[in-house]
C-alpha cells in the first residue's frame, strides 16, 4: 500500500533491527485519512471471503485500522482486553499473548456476549512480528467455534517468523506493508527492487 509506505518512510523511526517507532501516525497518534485507506484496503484484499460478521483485534494498537475495516464493512469491531476490567464476568475467552515489542505476556479476554459459533471473523493487527497475537486472538474465535475469515497486518515484519507461523496454521494473512529488514537504520520493503 503506497500511502502507507511513504508514511512509514517520511515517519518512522527505526529504533534497532528489529523495532520500528510509527507512533506519530499509526498507535499513539492515528493518521485518520491513512487509517481509512487502510480499512478500505483491507476490504479489498478480504472481499472474496465469505461475509466477515465481525472484525477482531487487541487493544490498543490494532484499534484504529480495524475500526476503520469494520466500518467500511459495516459489521462490528470486538477488541480483546489485555487486561480484564472490573465489569467483565467470567463468561469470557482468553488467551495467552506474548508480545515482542513489550517482552511480556498478557492473557487476553474476548466477553463471550460478541462471538458466536456462526461469526466469520477477520483479525486486524497493527504489527506481525512472531505472529503471538494473531495467532491468540484466532484461538479466541475458535474457542467460540467461530471461523477465521482471515488475518490482516498494517505492518508485517518479514524477517521474523510470524507470517510463516501464521500460514503454516492455515490462515489467511494480507500485509499492507511487509519489511525485509531494518538494518543500517534504513526501512528496506520486501518487494523492493535494488538495481546495481
Amino acid at each position: 500500500m503506497k500511502l502507507l509506505k511513504e508514511e512509514i518512510l517520511s515517519k518512522g523511526i527505526v529504533l534497532s533491527d528489529g523495532v520500528l517507532k510509527v507512533d506519530s501516525f499509526l498507535n499513539h497518534q492515528i493518521n485518520p485519512v491513512l487509517s481509512l485507506e487502510m480499512g478500505k484496503e483491507f476490504v479489498k484484499r478480504f472481499k472474496s471471503k465469505s461475509p466477515v460478521t465481525k472484525v477482531l483485534t487487541i487493544e490498543s494498537s490494532g484499534i484504529a485500522p480495524a475500526f476503520t475495516t469494520a466500518l467500511e464493512l459495516g459489521v462490528e469491531l470486538v477488541f480483546a482486553r489485555k487486561k480484564k476490567s472490573l465489569t467483565m464476568n467470567d463468561n469470557v475467552y482468553t488467551a495467552d499473548v506474548y508480545s515482542f515489542t513489550k517482552q511480556e505476556t498478557n492473557t487476553i479476554t474476548v466477553s463471550k456476549d460478541f462471538i458466536k459459533k456462526d461469526d466469520h471473523v477477520l483479525i486486524i493487527d497493527d504489527f506481525l512480528a512472531n505472529g503471538q497475537a494473531a495467532l491468540g486472538l484466532a484461538q479466541i474465535v475458535e474457542q467460540a467455534g467461530a471461523t477465521v475469515s482471515g488475518i490482516g497486518i498494517v505492518i508485517e515484519k518479514s524477517f521474523q517468523p510470524g507470517r510463516q507461523v501464521l500460514l503454516d496454521a492455515g490462515y489467511q494473512v494480507e500485509s499492507l506493508a511487509r519489511i525485509g529488514s531494518l538494518k543500517n537504520n534504513e526501512v528496506r520493503f520486501v518487494d523492493e527492487t535494488v538495481l546495481i
